[in-house]
């Protein structure tokens, strides 16, 4: 048996999903009625990092963790490693960042994921660290300003992150949890080109066939944005990792993504194509 956590989420929908056609899935779930994965070998249980009662129930029998926490703010990949060790979990794939290897990182969020690996490193379980740039994804945020106003508002347009789809993260998420020969490999998963958002509104335009216009934010507008949406920490770390794009910390591509699929990452282009829709 397998256990997804974060199925309502950009990565673990898809591993949910591709999981679903192969075997035994649990899925953990806060609240399961928002869980879209159906089918006859889906299990999905209602519980939480914070009810530990329910995430002992939901790890029983399970060999293979996917495991996704969001809050740097919480201890909840300790609560995770503790009672996947107490239930005899015998591996953890854990979705991570590519910053954690970048010395020069700093921030918050990057400082929490650090510790995080340290303790599923340190678990005594076999673990495997899939560690991606940015979503592919992370562009929806766009789509209200593209379709009222055909522009996309953006901090710092022509500094370059080679993107990933999250569904090839997935796909490399699912071999880890089902092949042998990932246990302590830390993947670093990157799209096949460097983009700039100034790239990714052209492609977008591209696959809406009409013009888009780029705006670009200064750090102020940015980081006030930021602030309606997350915690102060939070939006402060968002723009030292902003500011480190632009320095040229995370322009660097990697065939990893490539080698462990057997065929090229997808391009933002195709990913624009495919997601069209959301923008229209």
């Amino acid at each position: 048996m397998i256990l997804v956590t974060g199925a309502t989420g950009t990565v673990g929908h898809q591993v949910a999903r591709l999981l679903a056609g192969t075997g035994p899935v649990r899925i953990l779930a806060r609240d399961p009625a928002r869980v879209t994965v159906k089918g006859p070998a889906v299990e999905v249980v209602q519980g939480s990092y914070e009810d530990r009662l329910s995430l002992s129930r939901a790890l029983r029998g399970v060999r293979s963790v996917f495991l996704v926490t969001n809050d740097p703010q919480q201890d909840h990949d300790a609560v995770l490693v503790e009672e996947a060790t107490a239930t005899g979990v015998r591996r953890l794939v854990k979705l991570s960042a590519a910053a954690v290897a970048d010395p020069a990182a700093l921030d918050l969020i990057t400082a929490w994921q650090r510790r995080n690996e340290h303790l599923v490193r340190s678990s005594g379980l076999e673990w495997t660290m899939l560690r991606p740039r940015s979503f592919m994804s992370n562009t929806l945020s766009w789509a209200r300003t593209i379709r009222s106003g055909g522009e996309v508002h953006a901090l710092y347009g022509r500094s370059r992150n080679p993107c990933v789809d999250p569904r090839d993260v997935a796909e490399v998420a699912v071999r880890a949890l089902t092949e042998d020969g990932h246990d302590g490999r830390q993947y670093t998963l990157t799209g096949p080109r460097a983009l700039s958002a100034v790239d990714q509104t052209a492609d977008l335009a591209q696959a809406l066939g009409r013009p888009l216009r780029f705006v670009e934010l200064d750090p102020e507008q940015a980081s006030a944005r930021l602030r309606t949406r997350y915690p102060a920490a939070v939006a402060d770390a968002l723009m030292h990792s902003a500011r480190r794009q632009l320095d040229g910390g995370k322009a660097q591509v990697e065939r990893t993504t490539a080698d462990l699929l057997g065929r090229p990452a997808r391009s933002f282009r195709t990913w624009a194509a495919d997601h069209a829709g959301a923008f229209a």
